[in-house]
């Protein structure tokens, strides 16, 4: 399969759970700002949820444009993902709609944790199909911020059984540390352009 054709998928999967997320809130009942006040839970899980989505798509982007070769096994590890991505608007409006309770809190650290993993396993396979010297390996290096990720999520889905709150804060530092540039993969691109084939 052309690589294109797996980021155009990729793309319009992405597309499609923030879609998904925004036709999940509901306006509140009445005019005034008070009226706001019991749906920030909803909001605010909404912004979270977005900002994720935000951060694979843009990695998810930059890792198939260094990418030279798609594979059935690379296939396969992108539907993997995008599995575990499609079930963000479904933990996002159950931790929203119940006001960040213990288990639908959880859940969602889960579903982030599962994603993480699942990325995990993309790069995997994407480094196993082309080879230690490649362009790729040396753009990712250790890894070390997915590294670090597993293990907050880990602990923030831990610490929900204790408050949701600081389960809720250790998903959003994990999302703070992505936010900052990581620009491995696109200095690469930079100075060592690929002319790989797209299929």
């Amino acid at each position: 399969m052309p690589k294109n054709r797996l980021e155009a998928f990729s793309d319009g999967v992405l597309a499609i759970i923030i879609t998904i997320m925004v036709l999940e809130l509901k306006p509140p009942d009445g005019a005034g700002l008070d009226a706001l006040h019991h749906h920030w839970p909803i909001f605010v899980s909404y912004i979270l949820s977005f900002i994720y989505v935000a951060i694979y798509w843009n990695n998810h982007h930059h890792l198939l444009h260094a990418s030279g070769q798609v594979t059935g096994g690379v296939l396969w590890a992108n539907l993997h993902l995008l599995f575990w991505l499609s079930l963000i608007p479904f933990v996002t409006g159950w931790m929203g709609e119940n006001h960040f309770a213990t288990i639908p809190t959880a859940a969602y650290g889960i579903v982030l944790l599962c994603s993480a993993l699942a990325y995990r396993v993309l790069v995997i396979v994407l480094l196993r199909t082309h080879g230690s010297d490649s362009m790729i390996a040396r753009a990712l290096g250790s890894d070390f911020k997915g590294k670090v990720s597993v293990l907050f999520y880990v602990v923030g889905i831990g610490l929900t059984f204790v408050s949701p709150v600081l389960g809720l804060a250790f998903y959003a530092g994990t999302a703070i540390l992505w936010l900052i540039p990581d620009r491995r993969i696109e200095k690469r691109i930079v100075h060592e352009p690929t002319h790989h084939p797209t299929h």
